[in-house]
């Protein structure tokens, strides 16, 4: 997929916002939702600090973020994320009626891409109406998740 100088701006901010949260102890991940080409909402992975919120995810955060007068053009906005959804992201993507999602890198332990051929039919209905690609940019998202892999086994470990 070839991306557009619009999709690219819109990448390089979220990778802006995913070393934000990673300088702020979260995990590298940002996010952007973008409406005609103008980015209207963001977020960062803030898991972890400055306290313990599982639910702070990029995507999640990004989605509280949009300003409620534009949620009903939510069909013409695309959310760029810098790693692919998990499946709590994906369901509220879904829900949210975000009518393009790309994603970055694959996230192979815990990306929602191999639920998809499973979805309740509701779901499977809102999956149709959506376009959803990545990966589509692993130059600038690959290294972010490789960082992932490592922070969260120094967490297991204890050591962060």
């Amino acid at each position: 997929m070839v991306l557009s100088e619009i999709d690219i701006q819109c990448f390089d901010r979220a990778v802006e916002l995913a070393l934000e949260a990673e300088r702020q102890k979260n995990l590298p991940i940002g996010a952007v939702i973008a409406l005609k080409g103008e980015i209207v909402s963001e977020g960062k992975n803030s898991i972890w600090y400055p306290q313990a919120k599982l639910h702070r995810h990029a995507e999640m955060e990004a989605l509280s973020n949009l300003p409620q007068d534009l949620v009903e053009r939510a069909p013409e906005m695309t959310l760029y994320t810098t790693l692919e959804p998990c499946l709590m992201c994906m369901g509220a993507i879904l829900l949210s009626r975000i009518g393009r999602v790309l994603y970055g890198s694959r996230d192979g332990f815990g990306g929602a891409d191999p639920v998809i051929e499973h979805l309740p039919e509701f779901f499977k209905q809102e999956f149709d109406k959506i376009t959803w690609q990545g990966p589509v940019y692993p130059d600038k998202c690959d290294p972010l998740f490789k960082r992932i892999k490592s922070l969260e086994k120094m967490k297991a470990l204890g050591m962060r």
